[in-house]
């Protein structure tokens, strides 16, 4: 009985194997992307360095730094506006990071499959 469909000698034409392997690659280079984000470390600052936020590549706040000078306890208001532009400074470097390095591996892809 004759064989329907599939391809001669039951493997992938050259092109779809190549692509897998492409993809394959590609995979390999994001996991070491994410593991590189993960132990990076990300610093941001406020108010001329008056607060200083330090937060992982996964987004988790390892330390905040708080000079003397900006510590007003008639101003909470104003020291707490700082923690979280250092904060929200910190996270923006992360994503920078993260959209640069991923970017490099995908190629400009966009995310999708160009089919």
């Amino acid at each position: 009985m004759a064989k329907r469909g599939g391809f001669p000698g039951g493997g992938m034409p050259g092109n779809m194997g190549n692509l897998m392997k492409q993809a394959q690659k590609m995979q390999r280079q994001m996991e070491e992307a994410a593991k590189e984000l993960e132990e990076k470390e990300f610093t941001g600052t406020a108010g001329g360095g008056a607060v200083t936020a330090t937060v992982t590549g996964k987004k988790v706040i390892k330390s905040i730094k708080l000079s003397e000078d900006v510590v007003d306890p008639d101003d909470i208001e104003m020291l707490e506006d700082l923690i979280v532009a250092s904060i929200n400074e910190a996270f923006a470097q992360v994503d920078a990071f993260s959209a640069k390095s991923m970017g490099g591996i995908t190629g400009g892809l966009g995310g999708g499959m160009p089919f």
